[in-house]
Parts: C-alpha cells; structure tokens; sequence
C-alpha cells in the first residue's frame, strides 16, 4: 500500500544547523509518480531526460529501478516536504561501469532538486549534497563517489566542483555525453 514519503521510516536522517532535518525516504513509485512526474518534466530538468514521459513512464521507471539490488530511489524531504529525487547505484552493475575503469568502492549518484517554493535560497543545494554524502559515505566500503552530469550541464558539474568533486573525463553514454565527477572520502572529510 502506498504511504506519504513523510510516513516511510528513513535510510538516513540529520538535523542541519539552520536549515532544518532532513531525511532520505526511499522512492514509492505508485505514490511519487505523479511528484516526481511534476520534477521531471520542467524545462530545468532537461537533462535528467524524461521531459516527455508520462507519469505512468516515471512510474515504470521507478518500478525498474526499484527491482534492482544495486540501484536504489529516494526523495529528500526538508522538515516533511519533498525537495529532491537521489539516486544511488553500483558502477559495476550500471553502463557507466563500461565507460570508465571502476575502482572497488566507488558508488554513483544522481540528483534533482525540485522546483524551489518561492525565492531561491542560498546553499539550500549545497546543504542537501552534504547531506547526501554524508547518506553515501556513511558506509565505509564506499571509498570514492561518482557522478556524470550531462556534459552539457555546466550548472551541475559547477556545483559538484564547489562541493569537492574533481573533473574526470568525459564519456559517450547511449543517452548522452557525460563528463565523470569523483569524490574521495578524503577529500569529502570521511575517514
């Protein structure tokens, strides 16, 4: 039975100083199609590929993604409302893993805010990455993370270098040219 992503029991949660807490709930594909479907199809997340589906296409998707042992969705809530899709998957067992030589304990992740209530808020996103992060590397076997914005996405990959993240190189994917980020746990400051 679907449930409200603010009634899920959290994979990961924090209380950050002056922003207030923030938890990781796993994706319901039934119950957050339509949510996500609204993220999804603005022009903003051009990038994230799916301006043309349907919210029984998200659904679908989600579905597949949840099937898997080595993919896994979540939603960020902030104080109880949804304001980003994360996902996390194993290179290994992803087509990146084809485009790069993957090190034992790399993890990948992706990540859409969604759309900001109002007025922009400084460091809201780079709040919620460090709070992703934290989620990822909170595992010690997870050594490096790694992500492949679209290379067109100068925005993301901008972002991501602010957060620590180095330039890897860039890769042709079947979708699209991705240039490969890296975050160690040291540079991230996890031992």
């Amino acid at each position: 039975m679907p449930t409200e992503p603010a009634d899920r029991p959290a994979a990961h949660e924090e209380r950050v100083p002056g922003f207030g807490r923030v938890r990781i709930v796993p994706l319901d594909p039934a119950a957050d199609a339509a949510l996500v479907h609204g993220w999804v199809t603005q022009e903003r997340a051009r990038f994230w590929g799916m301006l043309d589906h349907s919210p029984e296409q998200v659904r679908e998707v989600y579905e597949f993604v949840g099937s898997l042992s080595t993919h896994h969705a979540f939603l960020a809530l902030r104080d109880g409302t949804p304001v980003a899709l994360f996902q996390t998957y194993e290179p290994a067992h992803d087509p990146v893993g084809e485009c790069y030589r993957v090190l034992p304990g790399d993890h990948g992740v992706h990540l859409l805010i969604g759309p900001a209530e109002g007025a922009a808020e400084p460091g809201f996103t780079e709040r919620l990455i460090g709070v992703f992060l934290r989620f990822v590397l909170a595992d010690p076997a997870r050594r490096r993370v790694v992500a492949e914005p679209d290379a067109r996405n100068d925005r993301a990959i901008a972002r991501l270098l602010r957060s620590g993240f180095e330039l890897g190189p860039e890769i042709d994917k079947p979708e699209k040219r991705a240039r490969l980020v890296f975050l160690t746990r040291e540079v991230a400051g996890v031992r």
